[in-house]
């Protein structure tokens, strides 16, 4: 008997500042999705945010291909919930709280995770360098709260900069996250599963930008990664560890990425979590998985199962009262 090929609809694009590497990281899953077991429907969403006409078409997987605002942050989950289609990644409540970098750091915080300081500036609101770097030190970095890709983030080390950079990071969001600059290596780790998820080995970005920029990722290729990265047993497993705990903190499913900071004393720092990481050719989420054993269609399949699974459990929750 002939299996029937589940139809996955791989939704690309949108409208983010990440649209460009959204497209490219469609392009690498739609290559290494198994054609014998799936028929694959690209969907693009315009910059406008008009969708391709497959979108009406009954899938049975959703893949969110998609990074940034209203892709990753809970709205494209909750219209998928809407039409009852079972999507690859976190729902709403992880996709969220995981976006807005203001709120992940306080849930961690509160759950007892190291965390750098930081401070957050709404629209708005007057803050100068002189207030925030006797709170955060003389060299800080200034983020949109809502978005990734290192798009709008600068390192600041004066006034000039420090007002520059607002106005910058102000022009993709209305909340802005100022960091301490953590002197230490950046090391990331995947997360993988919906109830019991698990880790893979770590991996370590090392750059020769000043800092891990969008530039540096996607067009000087000023960066390069080693995976696994080269850190003691004991600090590995403390990554995995925390990598899990707040992937379960931020009430996160599918898949994750966070990303860490390990200073020169050993010292392991959460800096943030991607629930939609990147699967271009140089992400790391999809390569620390090959490196622990499981290759990118693998990896896929996995995916697809863990949004079936979560899909079929959440059906059988009541939705009236008898």
């Amino acid at each position: 008997m002939i299996k029937k090929k589940l139809k996955i609809g791989i939704l690309f694009g949108g409208k983010s500042a990440e649209h460009e590497v959204s497209i490219n990281s469609a392009s690498n899953v739609i290559k290494a999705l198994n054609k014998n077991k799936y028929k694959i429907f690209p969907i693009k969403i315009a910059k406008n945010g008009k969708f391709d006409i497959n979108f009406i078409k009954k899938m049975d997987v959703i893949f969110p291909v998609l990074h940034g605002p209203f892709g990753e942050d809970g709205s494209m989950q909750g219209l998928l919930k809407i039409l009852e289609i079972p999507f690859i990644g976190p729902s709403v409540l992880g996709s969220a709280v995981s976006m807005d970098k203001d709120v992940t750091k306080r849930l961690m915080k509160e759950a007892g995770i190291v965390i750098g300081k930081f401070l957050t500036v709404q629209n708005g609101a007057k803050i100068s360098y002189n207030e925030a770097s006797k709170k955060l030190g003389k060299i800080m970095f200034i983020k949109p709260a809502n978005l990734g890709s290192s798009v709008g983030i600068h390192k600041v080390k004066n006034t000039k900069e420090f007002l520059e950079s607002l106005k910058d990071a102000l022009r993709y969001d209305s909340k802005i996250i100022i960091e301490e600059n953590i002197v230490g290596r950046e090391i990331e780790c995947s997360v993988l599963g919906n109830k019991n998820p698990k880790a893979s080995l770590p991996g370590e970005i090392i750059s020769n930008a000043e800092f891990y920029s969008y530039n540096s990722k996607y067009i000087d290729n000023k960066s390069v990664s080693k995976i696994p990265a080269d850190l003691p047993q004991k600090t590995i497993k403390e990554i995995q560890k925390t990598a899990v705990k707040v992937f379960k903190t931020l009430e996160c499913e599918g898949m994750g990425r966070v990303d860490f900071f390990v200073t020169k004393n050993g010292k392991v720092l959460v800096n943030e979590i991607n629930t939609l990481p990147g699967f271009t050719s140089i992400s790391m989420y999809p390569k620390m998985w090959e490196a622990s054993g499981l290759p990118l269609p693998k990896l896929l399949d996995e995916l697809i199962n863990l949004a079936i699974e979560r899909f079929d459990r959440e059906k059988r929750l009541k939705t009236t009262v008898d």
